[in-house]
């Protein structure tokens, strides 16, 4: 009954190897898909800015009474 104990015994090890390494491996991915959503997240702030700026500027352009719209957008034109 002992002689087949010494057997099991390198084979829980070879298994408990294949086991950390395959969680190792799991550990990498997640943490490179937790780098891409970040790197998604900062893209989306800063075209979000982006656009909040057009718009708080389109709403300059809509509500300010004394300026001619087009002479406004072309001068805005200019600027970029």
């Amino acid at each position: 009954m002992a002689s087949w104990i010494w057997v099991l015994i390198p084979i829980v090890a070879i298994l408990a190897g294949v086991m950390k390494r395959y969680i190792d491996l799991k550990e990498k991915q997640i943490d490179a898909l937790q780098h891409d959503a970040v790197e998604k997240r900062e893209r989306y702030a800063a075209q979000t800015e982006r656009l909040e700026a057009r718009v708080r500027v389109l709403e300059r352009i809509a509500t300010d009474k004394g300026i001619d719209v087009a002479d406004e957008i072309e001068r805005l034109r200019d600027t970029r």
